[in-house]
């Protein structure tokens, strides 16, 4: 317990809570305003204490620096995930972690990047198929289905099948409706009985697969850990394999779909990125991986992370009681005026400066710390590339954009984006 000098934590008043009750009563609307109470603002929910954390200094202590305080307590998606790495916690997953994380470094995306670039050539192909027939394509369908592709290859080393397909966009609709952070109780809980019944049937034809293949793939990483680990049960080899899929496919689906709102609205950016260097320089991939960069600051993977206060503690000068819910929102932090020129425009280019580089705790899209995303390099890899293929022969012409934002686990749009694919030159 901390003995530091503390001051009275900014708390949102009974008034302001009603208002935003009377307002519709959406998540990211009461963090807004409690955001305006300070870096580090509270709110109660009947007896419960939330903390809202948005300042750097605040948000590095609880996910980097103190992450034994600030512990990750249960997950919303441990019903479909189960035991897999999202939602392990203590031992379990510092052995997990350590078993996965050589394949997600630098060096051990290389091993699947033949697997990435199949996936590009097998989406380029369909947008050229689309773009010559001049028909409307649900793009963000098309990019929902590169970023199984791309996962299903690196798992098995097989292009994803039509059944597959079918069972894994079932089971994600299951993920997609769970919520970040529920302010109300006795909320109605989430059937997963079809959702598990299909995430079951994947990860059994996803094991055989392995088996009969003899290239690299990610299940046969989790295959020789169950037949040399006692921890690694079958139950466990299906929840990892699992939240490889599902955890990861969504989240990189998500950011490609606002990368192209983003481009349908600012044009000028898509045509920035094409001139920095010609095809395949280094100078075009920079370009590109700023566009992703300044994506992700707008719609953060995990836009929402809630921690639980194990101990007391003092963040940036304000007591935290144990037991009280803390929340990260990089959503709010990354739109933070203090912290960001003009936060609210889409501007890659400030990726590129040097004296703008993201300071740290004001920048974490894929988390921060221990707990932060395995596989951040890897998803920016698959979408650098896509992008480096698909910018460059088609503009996408969005004629139908959903007209809300769903905050769910993920910050998504909410509805199909419907767009023509004009070939270059056109």
């Amino acid at each position: 317990m901390t003995t530091a000098a503390t001051s009275v934590l900014p708390e949102l008043d009974a008034e302001a809570f009603a208002r935003w009750r009377a307002g519709g009563g959406r998540v990211v609307d009461l963090l807004s305003v409690v955001r305006e109470l300070g870096p580090v603002a509270g709110f109660r929910l009947g007896d419960r204490r939330v903390v809202l954390v948005t300042g750097a200094s605040a948000v590095q202590q609880v996910l980097a620096k103190r992450t034994e305080v600030y512990v990750k307590r249960g997950h919303r998606v441990k019903p479909l995930l189960g035991g897999g790495l999202l939602c392990a916690a203590g031992e379990p997953w510092r052995r997990q972690r350590k078993l996965l994380q050589p394949q997600f470094t630098g060096q051990g995306i290389k091993v699947y990047e033949p697997q990435i670039r199949a996936a590009v050539a097998d989406t380029a192909e369909r947008w050229r198929v689309a773009a010559a027939a001049g028909e409307v394509r649900e793009v963000d369908a098309d990019l929902r289905h590169f970023s199984l592709d791309v996962i299903w290859r690196s798992l098995t080393a097989h292009p994803l099948d039509p059944e597959t397909h079918r069972r894994l966009v079932a089971a994600g609709e299951g993920f997609a409706a769970i919520p970040a952070f529920a302010p109300a109780s006795g909320d109605t809980e989430i059937d997963f009985r079809e959702a598990n019944e299909h995430v079951d049937r994947v990860a059994e034809h996803a094991i055989a697969l392995a088996e009969e293949s003899r290239e690299p793939g990610l299940v046969q990483v989790l295959l020789r850990a169950a037949a040399e680990l006692p921890d690694y049960t079958e139950r466990l080899v299906r929840d990892e394999l699992m939240t490889l899929v599902v955890a990861g496919y969504e989240t990189t689906a998500t950011a490609l779909s606002w990368l192209f709102l983003l481009l349908d609205a600012h044009p000028e950016q898509r045509e920035w990125a094409l001139a920095a260097g010609p095809a395949g320089s280094a100078e075009r991939a920079a370009a590109i991986r700023a566009l992703v960069d300044e994506t992700l600051r707008l719609y953060p993977v995990a836009w929402l992370m809630p921690r639980h206060a194990a101990e007391d503690d003092v963040l940036d000068g304000h007591r935290i009681e144990a037991g009280t819910t803390v929340l990260l929102a990089p959503y709010l932090t990354h739109r933070d005026a203090e912290l960001w020129p003009d936060p609210e425009e889409f501007r890659p280019q400030r990726f590129l400066e040097a004296e703008r580089r993201p300071a740290p705790g004001t920048y974490f899209p894929f988390g921060l710390g221990p707990r932060a995303c395995l596989g951040a390099q890897f998803s920016v890899r698959e979408m650098v590339l896509l992008l480096e293929e698909l910018l460059p022969a088609y503009r996408v012409q969005v004629r139908q954009a959903p007209a809300e934002t769903a905050y769910r686990l993920t910050v998504h749009p909410d509805g199909p984006i419907r767009a023509v694919l004009h070939a270059a030159g056109e």
